[in-house]
This record gives C-alpha cells, sequence and structure tokens, in this order.
C-alpha cells in the first residue's frame, strides 16, 4: 500500500495574473489562519483527520510522500516546514525511503532556508520558474529573474536535494523561439525533472478579464501543440523522458508524489480547499467500498473555524463508485508513459479485453501496445481527451 500527504499552503506573497489556485496575499485571514499560525492549523487539521480515520477503520502505512503545495509554501518559515513534517511522522509515520517535497518561488528562498529543509528531512524542492523570458515572466506576473531560479537550483545541489522546474507555455506574445529559450535554459540548469503546463485562462482572473477585452491576445490551440513538440523534442534529447503527459525525468527522478496521484493511491488533503482520496475497508456501512474524495472547506478562514470546534473541515465529500473507479484508472492510466494494463482492465469491467479491441487506435497513432499495455503516442498525449473518450467507447462506458 501506498499511502501520501499533501499539505496546501494559501499564501502568496502576490497573486499572478493567470493563477486560479487557492490562495491569498493577506498575512492574516483570520479564524487562526494565519502566516504566524498556520503550522498550528496544518497540526491540528492533522490529528482531527486521523481520528476520523480510526473511526471509520482506516489504517494508512507510513507516508511514502509529503508534498507542500500552495499558493507559495515557501513564504513561511522553513522552521514550519519541518515543523509540519514533523506532525506528519508523528502522527503516521514517514516511510525511511520517503521523497519529502515542497514547491518554492525562487524569491523566497536563499542557501541558508534550502540548508534548514534539507536538515529537516526534505529531499526535494520545486521551483516554479515558469520562464526564462523577461516578457514573458512580466506577462505572467511573475517577479523571480532566471538568476534566481539559478541561485535557487545551485543551494539545492548544495544542499543535496533534488530539485526541479516548472514551466508554462502558451502565455500571450510567447513565441516559439522564447519557448525554446525557456527550456533550453531550463535544461541548462542540469535538473533532473522539468515540468511544462500549457497555459489555462480562467475567465475570473485577472489575465482572464484582459483577454476578454482585448488587452492581451488569447491562447492558441494550435501554439501550444508546437510548443509542446518543442519541449518533448528538447527534452528527450537532453536525456529527460515524458513519464506523463506534462512531465519529464531522467529515469528514477520521477516525482513519487504526483505518480502517486495518477496511480490513484490513497492520499490525505491538509489545508483550505487541499482534495483528499481514502479507499474504505471492505465491508464498511459508511461508504462505498470504492472510497470516498472529500474536499476541505476553501476559505482560511471558516477552514480555521471549523477546526477550532474540533471539526472535521470538509466542505463536502462523495462516494466513489465502481463505473467511477473504473473511469478514472483509464482516464489517469492513458496520462502515464507505464499505459493501461489490459489485464487489470478487463478484472475491473468483468470480462476479458482483447488487445485488437484497440487496434483502430493503434492504426491511427494515438497509442502503442506492448505487453499488455496501451500507451499513449505523442499524437495520442496531444489528443488525450479525444483518446479516453475513444477508449470509453470500446469499453462501453
Amino acid at each position: 500500500m501506498t499511502y501520501e500527504i499533501y499539505i496546501h499552503v494559501p499564501f502568496c506573497l502576490r497573486r499572478c495574473g493567470y493563477c486560479d489556485f487557492n490562495t491569498y496575499t493577506a498575512p492574516d485571514l483570520g479564524g487562526g489562519a494565519s502566516r504566524g499560525n498556520y503550522a498550528t492549523m496544518v497540526v491540528r487539521e492533522m490529528e482531527v483527520i486521523h481520528r476520523w480515520q480510526d473511526n471509520h477503520g482506516i489504517e494508512e502505512p507510513k507516508a511514502s510522500t509529503v508534498f507542500f503545495g500552495g499558493g507559495t509554501p515557501t513564504v513561511l518559515p522553513a522552521a514550519d516546514l519541518v515543523r509540519m513534517t514533523g506532525a506528519v511522522r508523528d502522527i503516521w509515520g514517514i516511510a525511511d525511503d520517503a521523497e519529502i517535497t515542497t514547491e518554492a518561488n525562487p524569491d523566497t528562498v536563499d542557501e541558508d532556508y534550502i540548508r534548514e529543509l534539507a536538515d529537516g528531512g526534505f529531499t526535494r524542492i520545486s521551483f516554479g520558474m515558469q520562464s526564462a523570458v523577461p516578457h514573458v515572466l512580466r506577462t505572467l506576473d511573475r517577479t523571480h529573474t532566471p538568476a534566481n531560479v539559478e541561485a535557487g537550483v545551485r543551494a539545492a545541489d548544495h544542499a543535496g536535494l533534488r530539485s526541479s522546474v516548472d514551466l508554462i507555455y502558451g502565455a500571450p506574445g510567447e513565441s516559439l523561439d522564447d519557448w525554446r529559450a525557456s527550456v533550453r535554459t531550463a535544461i541548462g540548469l542540469g535538473v533532473n525533472h522539468i515540468s511544462a503546463y500549457a497555459l489555462t485562462v480562467e475567465p475570473t482572473t485577472k489575465m482572464g478579464r484582459q483577454i476578454a477585452s482585448g488587452i492581451l491576445p488569447r491562447p492558441d490551440d494550435d501554439d501550444e501543440a508546437a510548443k509542446y513538440e518543442i519541449a518533448d523534442d528538447m527534452l528527450a534529447e537532453a536525456g529527460l523522458r515524458w513519464y506523463e503527459i506534462s512531465n519529464w525525468a531522467r529515469p528514477g527522478y520521477e516525482s513519487r508524489h504526483n505518480l502517486g496521484y495518477w496511480r490513484n493511491v490513497d492520499w490525505a488533503g491538509i489545508g483550505p480547499g487541499a482534495h483528499s482520496h481514502y479507499a474504505m475497508p471492505e465491508g464498511s456501512r459508511t461508504y462505498d467500498a470504492h472510497g470516498i474524495r472529500s474536499w476541505d472547506i476553501a476559505h482560511p478562514r471558516m477552514w480555521g473555524q471549523a477546526l477550532s470546534m474540533g471539526r472535521t473541515p470538509w466542505q463536502g465529500h462523495e462516494t466513489i463508485t465502481h463505473d467511477e473507479n473504473l473511469e478514472e484508472t483509464i482516464m489517469l492510466g492513458l496520462r502515464l508513459r507505464e499505459g493501461l494494463d489490459l489485464a487489470g482492465l478487463g478484472r475491473a469491467l468483468g470480462r476479458v479485453v482483447a488487445p485488437d479491441a484497440f487496434a483502430s487506435l493503434r492504426d491511427r497513432g494515438m497509442i502503442t501496445m506492448d505487453g499488455g499495455r496501451i500507451t499513449p503516442t505523442r499524437k495520442g498525449r496531444l489528443l488525450n481527451d479525444a483518446l479516453i473518450a475513444d477508449v470509453f467507447a470500446i469499453c462501453d462506458l
């Protein structure tokens, strides 16, 4: 069994124009949810969730990964991140070979900060680089410079931490050459893991309003597809292979935490708006045996008030039915290089799934088939929604 912990830190120094995450720039949000008190509130939620698990017969193994996301976790003191990690160890336990990661804005860390993380048990740091081109960074409302990113990576190297960088492609005004420059710069940092995500524009964000009013051009699907292919080629040439649609790594440097999500393992989400996934024990009278998905109250003040009253701070939850679990297994498997196991799919469907059923997808260049698994090709990655719909149809879902 695998068990993961995600800790959401909702604080940022500045809200980026494209960001639609559950983040806030105020240092004190009420209800006990302030930067100064946040670690205490997170530990309190861990205790509440652990009691809930005990009451429902859920016995999890030691955590195999811990991941701090946001927001910007590194706006908190390093000691707070270490303290929250220590609480995970005290409450659930942490496996000896666990991966412990924090996301970081390059502006918020220095060598001393990163050394304190390493001394506190962290093994990995993921820097929000986004671009190496100044005008693209300005469009994205990012305040860091490429030099900040490099300094952070070097500090992580010196502290013995693995490091990763995140890139975003498709920003308004970003040319193909701009994108090549960003990928080239990321590779030049010598990191062993790079993520590259297409810009998603939500209408309620600052960028969404700028696009709606014509101030900025709308991202173009063909442009984003071309940039994906550029990244895939350049990263492969540098020895980083794709293992999930938006993620490339040297073998052995994949993000174990994110792989857990895509493999549908159990995880506890801690913090405002965080989601959790639990498989319920067989015979449970409370929930469907395939488990539940829950989500915390999004606003930190109301989240903190619920914890102050000793309540599990959930906004809601839903059961995961057999069909929903099957659909999620297909959708997640078709994002991964390891692909979708046809034998496992057949067991879930209750019937044999012959490889020939997917021959048309192979002939159209959407998948490869090897060793009883189907894996998306680059075309299948670019047209992943269509691929998933085709596999659903073949499986009569």
